[in-house]
């Protein structure tokens, strides 16, 4: 027995008591006990009503825990990791952002009935693959804390203590099922939770009767496990299918095979009568080669003849040109040449001295003009010098300039003594102490200069102060302003103040002038005779500079006269050049002349001589031009015989030129055909061979010939050049096809007889999998019609026991789809009697509410019992009685909880806020899960409360799991919706 054998079903028979939510959504972390075998509803208090509190997300949690196999373990289920606490879904209403979990856990604590023997499984719930990893252990192994933080990272501890369940890892979602439950169904659900990778048809979300009988099988389906057989046999369909397909493949192969086969059949025929082709275009060619030798050696024959005349033509043209350069020899004697020369350079010698002469004249009187324009306003400058000569005149301007030196430097001390005076009449106007009677004012005190109020007469003007003398810069102040006085003029040194009192002396100065009115008057008049002083140095000023610009004026004059004299000496000797030169031009003019006549004689007979060796080089060109084109001639027939190739084409031939005309003699016919047309017979047949060879366009050709192919398109000289190679070519590449040709056709040969027998085994499949598919919906047809059968015995069963007159379901057996991918789709119609004796009447007749109410919550009892197989199951509905009607829902609730102890199922329904009313007294167990705002990451510790007899079993469950006893509560009448949650806390039954 292998380990996974033997940790198949390790749950066995244990019920789900206790549940423990960590990381999920928004669930706290505390532990919520279950009462087996009854009805446990779900009720929520969000921020504003039941939503946001998580009861979907709760009761979520328990069917992955119990192996729901609507989460899809076999493919991962990655689905449930969607039930992770998600950060951005908490966040809001203002609260503050919290981290999205990246695994969380489900804790389930089994208790065995009847006996002490706890197991508590782990599903660890992952962001990451694996999605779902499983462990447990004996006993009671929950996270407990004080707060939620505590209890996350207890729950961290204990996972990672507990031990690996599968040896070296842990078991992950595909297992599940197999490990903890050994296959058996233990959960069956209708959740409307986004989470779902599927959700099945809710019979109690809408009326029974608005629900088709397509969805009606649908739900039985999910809730009995018929899924499962329903996918293998769409699998077996897909099998099937997926064999006829290849059936049809491999026929298809065949045929396609076949066709290829063909086609190379024909390439293989093909090239050998490409072979044949190219043994014609061969002949061809060698046809070709001995017409061109016959042909060339006829022609040479003839071209031998016409050589001969050429060359006679040449020698009686070389001996004409011989005699005419005799006589161009004589004629070209160079004497004649020699006297030209000479008269020419003389006459160009006398042209130049003559232009020369000319020039050097125009040079003269252009000088000799630009002279005299000169001369008058010379003259008009000397006028000024006034008989003086330059030395004069010079001796005249010095004496000039230092007169008008020393006036400037007495109008310099004019301007000084102007300046001082003026000073001098401002001190006497201020007075010897301005300044300190301007500091006096500012600070407010009266005063005045000492100086001032003393008429001291001039020659007592040196009496001194205390210590000898008067101080100039006293000042009189009352008695009473000393100590303000002395504070002003704290700051010029050298002051006296002169009170009553005494004298305060702040410093000293040499000499005290007196008399303020005398001292005024005497400075005025002394400004007045330096402004007259300065006047008059002035005026000697401009006088002087006048007297300096007229001697200027007359230095000018006696300069010019200097030039004009000069100007007329050198206007007399351009007069004297000019009548030279004019005598000079006079003299030359007859030489020039008679060498002109010179050289004019000379020119004509020069002429004379060229025309007569003109005419000779001409007869002499039209002899060489006789000669050349004989020696051309000649070339030309040379040319032809070379360009005939005799050595070659006798090698290419492989014999004599009589050989050759042998060879075609004796062809008959054929002897007749030019070089052309053996060479078009022998390309035609190429082209032929190579077409039969490589048929396609786009067939790839071996390099050389695809090079030789390349290398002979546009020019037949190029064609012809590259034939022989590109026949060698063509036969070497058939020769060696031929063995591959061969091979290939024991090879064709050999794939068809295997391919007709693989086509024969695929059909054999193809039926063999034809009927197994047929056996296999003949299985799941029984299968079926069994399990729905059960169903409407329990349906029936169900239906007497609790009030009605039996009931059953039709079910006919549809056809199998014709599509692989489609799922076999049934119908289930279920019917019951509405009154004793009566017959089945079909659920989408007209009825009252509560009559589809009630059959809806027997239908899903009855398919949830027929799937159980005699074990525990578990019942779980997401917004229980939402469709019910308002004066049935407390009978359907009670009839829940009824079936539920009646077969040991333990049903699990959440409640929306209309439901809570009438579900909290019929129910045999009450949580109620709490947040009150949307600013708290996890909810509050939920409400829970057992009803009847079950509420010792709640206590006994909460100590069961280690947390506290809950309080007994005995449920009062059926209170308002907020009056039963107040009673339930105020009892004491908060667990957790």
């Amino acid at each position: 027995m292998t380990v996974a054998d033997q940790t198949d079903n390790v749950v066995g028979d244990r019920v789900l008591v206790a549940v423990q939510a960590v990381n999920i959504s928004r669930l706290s972390t505390h532990v919520v006990p279950v009462v087996p075998g009854t009805l446990v509803v779900v009720a929520g208090a969000g921020p504003k009503d039941s939503n946001g509190a998580g009861k979907s997300s709760f009761i979520a949690s328990i069917t992955a825990l119990l192996g729901d196999e609507q989460w899809r373990f076999a493919s991962g289920a990655k689905a449930v990791s969607e039930l992770l606490f998600n950060a951005e879904l908490a966040a809001g209403a203002g609260g503050r952002q919290w981290a999205s979990a990246s695994h969380g856990y489900i804790v389930g604590v089994f208790g065995a009935t009847g006996r002490l023997d706890p197991m508590t499984v782990w599903l660890r719930v992952n962001q990451e693959a694996p999605h779902l990893e499983v462990r447990w252990t004996s006993g009671v192994h929950v996270a407990t804390g004080d707060s939620e933080a505590e209890r996350v990272a207890k729950a961290d501890e204990r996972w990672a203590a507990l031990p690996r369940s599968a040896g070296r890892r842990d078991v992950v979602a595909r297992d599940l099922t197999r490990v903890l439950y050994g296959g058996r169904v233990r959960c069956v659900s209708f959740l409307s939770t986004s989470v779902r990778t599927k959700v099945a048809t809710n019979l109690l979300s809408q009326p029974l009767n608005e629900i088709s009988p397509e969805r009606v099988f649908e739900a039985i389906a999910a809730l009995t496990g018929l899924d499962a057989e329903l996918d293998q046999e769409r699998e077996a369909r897909r099998d099937e299918y997926a064999k006829r397909v290849g059936a049809a493949r491999a026929a298809e192969h065949l045929s396609e095979f076949e066709a290829e086969s063909r086609a190379l059949l024909d390439t293989f025929d093909r090239r050998d009568r490409a072979r044949v082709r190219l043994a014609d275009a061969l002949r061809c060619w060698r046809g070709r080669l001995a017409r061109r030798l016959k042909d060339a050696a006829d022609r040479d024959g003839r071209l031998a003849e016409e050589s001969e005349r050429f060359e006679a033509a040449a020698q009686t043209a070389a001996e004409a040109v011989a005699a005419v350069k005799t006589e161009l020899a004589q004629l070209k004697d160079d004497t004649l040449d020699r006297a030209l020369a000479q008269a020419r350079a003389e006459f160009t010698t006398a042209q130049a001295q003559a232009a020369r002469l000319e020039a050097d004249r125009a040079v003269a009187e252009n000088s000799a003009d630009e002279l005299r324009a000169a001369v008058p306003a010379l003259e008009e400058v000397r006028r000024f010098a006034d008989g003086r000569d330059v030395p004069a005149a010079e001796r005249e301007v010095a004496a000039t300039r230092s007169r008008l030196n020393l006036a400037l430097k007495a109008l310099g001390v004019a301007d000084r003594e102007v300046e001082e005076a003026a000073a001098a009449l401002g001190d006497a106007e201020g007075g010897p102490a301005a300044a300190q009677l301007k500091a006096l004012s500012a600070a407010g005190v009266a005063a005045c200069g000492l100086l001032d109020a003393l008429d001291v007469a001039e020659q007592a003007r040196g009496v001194v102060d205390v210590r000898g003398r008067l101080q100039e810069h006293a000042v009189v102040v009352d008695a009473a302003d000393l100590a303000a006085a002395s504070a002003a003029l704290g700051g010029l040194p050298g002051s006296v103040i002169v009170t009553s009192a005494g004298v305060s002396v702040t410093g000293a100065f040499d000499r005290v002038p007196t008399g303020r009115e005398a001292r005024v008057k005497a400075a005025e008049q002394r400004l007045h005779r330096a402004r007259d002083a300065q006047e008059e140095a002035a005026a000697a000023v401009r006088t002087a500079e006048d007297h300096l610009a007229e001697a200027g004026r007359r230095l000018e004059g006696a300069r010019a006269a200097v030039r004009l004299g000069e100007l007329e000496a050198r206007l007399a000797e351009r007069r004297q050049r000019l009548t030279e030169l004019t005598q000079a031009l006079t003299e030359l003019t007859p030489k020039v002349a008679e060498a002109e006549r010179r050289v004019s004689g000379l020119d004509f007979r020069a002429r004379t001589r060229d025309l007569s060796i003109e005419r000779l080089e001409g007869r002499r060109a039209r002899c060489e031009s006789e000669r050349a084109q004989a020696a051309a001639g000649a070339a030309r027939i040379a040319a032809e015989r070379e360009a005939l190739g005799l050595p070659a084409l006798v090698s290419e031939w492989g014999g004599s030129a009589d050989a050759a005309k042998a060879w075609l003699d004796g062809l008959g016919e054929e002897a007749a055909l030019t070089a052309e047309e053996w060479w078009r017979a022998a390309e035609r047949h190429v082209e032929h061979a190579l077409r039969d060879t490589f048929p396609g366009e786009d067939d790839e050709l071996p390099e050389e010939l695809a090079f030789l192919v390349a290398e002979r398109t546009g020019r037949t000289s190029r064609e012809q050049a590259t034939f022989p190679a590109l026949c060698a070519a063509l036969a070497s590449y058939l020769r060696g096809q031929e063995d591959y040709e061969r091979h290939q056709r024991r090879q064709i040969e050999a794939q068809l007889a295997s391919r007709r027998r693989d086509l024969a085994v695929a059909e054999t499949g193809a039926e063999d999998a034809a009927q197994s598919t047929a056996v296999h919906r003949a299985a799941l047809t029984a299968a079926v019609k069994a399990r729905l059968a059960r169903v409407a015995e329990e349906f029936d069963r169900l239906d007497l026991a609790y009030g009605g007159y039996g009931a059953t379901l039709d079910f006919p057996v549809p056809p199998a789809p014709a599509d692989p991918e489609q799922r076999w789709s049934w119908k289930v119609v279920p019917k019951w009697r509405r009154g004793e004796g009566q017959g089945h009447v079909p659920y989408n007749r007209r009825a009252n509410t509560a009559l589809m109410d009630e059959k809806a919550v027997k239908l899903v009892c009855a398919a949830a019992i027929a799937s159980s197989g005699g074990g525990h199951l578990c019942l779980v509905l997401d917004e229980l009685g939402r469709n019910l009607g308002k004066e049935h829902r407390r009978e359907a609730v009670a009839l829940f909880r009824r079936i539920g102890e009646t077969y040991g199922i333990t049903v699990i329904g959440a409640l929306q806020d209309d439901m809570e009313p009438y579900a909290i007294d019929a129910c045999g167990q009450y949580v109620k899960l709490r947040r009150s705002s949307d600013a708290m990451p996890y909810n509050e510790p939920p409400v829970v409360i057992g009803h009847d007899a079950h509420a010792e079993r709640v206590r006994a469950l909460a100590a069961f799991v280690g947390r506290g006893p809950a309080a007994p509560h005995t449920p009062p009448e059926p209170p308002e919706p907020h009056e039963a949650a107040g009673s339930a806390e105020s009892a004491g039954g908060a667990v957790g």
